[in-house]
């Protein structure tokens, strides 16, 4: 019975998938709620990783939407770079 119902139960993003997740889909370009969307987020935690990715330059807004910087792009980079070294 305890199996059945761990297996029902979704496991939790943390906070730094979050924020890749966010990046990657910003990479081309795109509004506040295509994120909220497609990260499966609502609108104020969206908000927060927005502020907070933007305060540390990974992330910017413009007039047409959010777009991952060259830093965003680089931190991606680096951290699928890690996520292979660890899960081999």
């Amino acid at each position: 019975m305890e199996e059945a119902r761990n297996d029902s139960v979704k496991e939790r993003r943390g906070r730094l998938e979050i924020m890749v997740e966010v990046l990657s889909i910003a990479r081309g370009g795109v509004g506040k709620t295509e994120i909220v969307y497609k990260a499966n987020l609502n609108f104020k935690r969206v908000k927060r990783y927005l502020a907070y990715l933007e305060e540390k330059g990974l992330i910017e807004n413009s007039r047409l939407g959010y777009k991952t910087t060259d830093k965003g792009e680089e931190f991606l980079r680096d951290y699928q770079k890690m996520s292979e070294l660890l899960l081999i």
